[in-house]
């Protein structure tokens, strides 16, 4: 006798499978998958109509900056560089507490789960400022949203290593405390070798991989990425290192931007695109001929870079728009790398969930028997109609256990 399941979606359609399906959960994990309507299937505890939607793995928000989201009311003026929005985010940091952090922290958590994140790595800042707060207050979030939200925390330098004496030890002790990755910014302290070392060093001492903040500009001579590729070979952390931002390589010449992607691929660098942070702050410098700002997505992937798509910021002085949720990114990315047909749609997401998955090292993830059951169930049927209509109603699932659904009136007769 089959032992029961705790769920069964009924009728849901999953990518690269034609025929409707269905999923069967047992203790957080999937454990049953096959065509719906077959005479053999097993009884659940509870059963749910998945009405022909498209059901994908939870979203994974791969860069998020937490304790910086919704500063626009403390703003009294707009950045118009990014050294602004550095210089004015570290001004108000000075005014940042603990319980503060950690309510607009959950704020961000608490509408991407809406949206169906059920994976996030976060940039926790680490640096004389804040001390370990921030960090502190992340790591209390990640015990307390553990349920709905698995969260890695990058202990993250914002205002530089060597630049901001005494960051390396907070550095160091937030590593020993338990943070997940070891953080970098190769454009806030002069010199990048000593940087690079120090964050190499500390990765390799903890055992933990690397997220560096790496080339934001639309200056092609700061290319920063070939010296962390190089690094990464050197140290053997091949896919273990992933970069956010990469900006300047779109602004390389066609060619050398060629030999950049190779060496990233040869590393195996991940590379993150923050396009609502990107598009707002590159670019600002051209008169004519307005670069868009962006990191070269499309050649990127075609060397085969796994470029995933980050949502970076929410409503502060680096991007003073936006909510976390993925999809929005996602068609926003669509629309500014070119990417309307319908296999980039595939790709899109494919971006912000197996991407993302790998980027941050997920284990046991997708929908196939074996994983996790983190999963969010859409009513359109397909992914470019989740990219283009960008659903509000959604359900979703957290190792097998309900943690979010939003659903939206069947009917406005007589309202219009």
């Amino acid at each position: 006798m089959r032992a029961l399941l705790d769920l069964l979606l009924t009728q849901v359609r999953l990518q690269k499978e034609t025929r409707l399906m269905d999923v069967g959960i047992r203790q957080g994990m999937i454990v049953y998958l096959a065509p719906s309507g077959g005479a053999d299937v097993p009884e659940a505890l509870m059963v749910e109509q998945g009405y022909e939607g498209m059901l994908l793995p939870g979203f994974v928000e791969p860069h998020i900056h937490l304790e910086k989201a919704y500063l626009l009311s403390r703003m009294e003026q707009e950045a118009a560089s990014l050294q602004d929005a550095i210089q004015m985010t570290a001004d108000m940091k000075h005014g940042f507490t603990k319980e503060d952090m950690a309510a607009r922290s959950m704020a961000v958590i608490r509408e991407a789960v809406r949206c169906g994140v059920t994976h996030m790595r976060c940039h926790a800042e680490v640096d004389p400022i804040l001390g370990l707060s921030a960090f502190e207050a992340a790591m209390e979030l990640k015990e307390k949203v553990k349920h709905a939200l698995d969260l890695q925390i990058v202990v993250f330098p914002q205002e530089g290593i060597s630049k901001s004496p005494g960051t390396a030890e907070l550095m160091e002790e937030a590593m020993r405390l338990g943070g997940d990755v070891v953080g970098g910014i190769t454009y806030q302290d002069s010199d990048l070798d000593a940087h690079l070392q120090f964050v190499f060093d500390l990765a390799e001492k903890y055992g933990k991989p690397i997220d560096l903040h790496a080339d934001f500009s639309d200056n092609p001579e700061q290319l920063a990425i070939s010296d962390i590729a190089s690094r990464t070979i050197a140290a053997g952390m091949q896919g273990l290192v992933s970069a956010g931002h990469v900006t300047s390589l779109g602004s390389l010449e066609r060619g050398q931007a060629v030999k950049v992607a190779e060496l990233i691929k040869e590393a195996g660098l991940h590379i993150m695109s923050l396009p609502a942070t990107d598009l707002y702050i590159n670019g600002r410098g051209d008169q004519e001929k307005q670069r868009r700002g962006l990191t070269p997505i499309c050649l990127l992937r075609e060397k085969g870079v796994n470029v995933v798509i980050g949502v970076n910021n929410v409503r502060n002085p680096f991007t003073p728009f936006g909510k976390a949720d993925p999809l929005e990114t996602a068609w926003l990315l669509a629309v500014t790398a070119y990417m309307g047909g319908e296999a980039d749609a595939r790709h899109l997401i494919e971006m912000v969930t197996g991407g993302a998955a790998r980027a941050l090292g997920i284990q046991q993830y997708g929908l196939q028997i074996g994983a996790q059951a983190d999963m969010v169930l859409f009513s359109v049927p397909t992914e470019r109609d989740i990219l283009l209509d960008k659903p509000e109603q959604r359900t979703v699932w957290k190792h097998g256990v309900k943690v979010a659904e939003t659903r939206v009136a069947g009917s406005l007769q007589g309202l219009l």
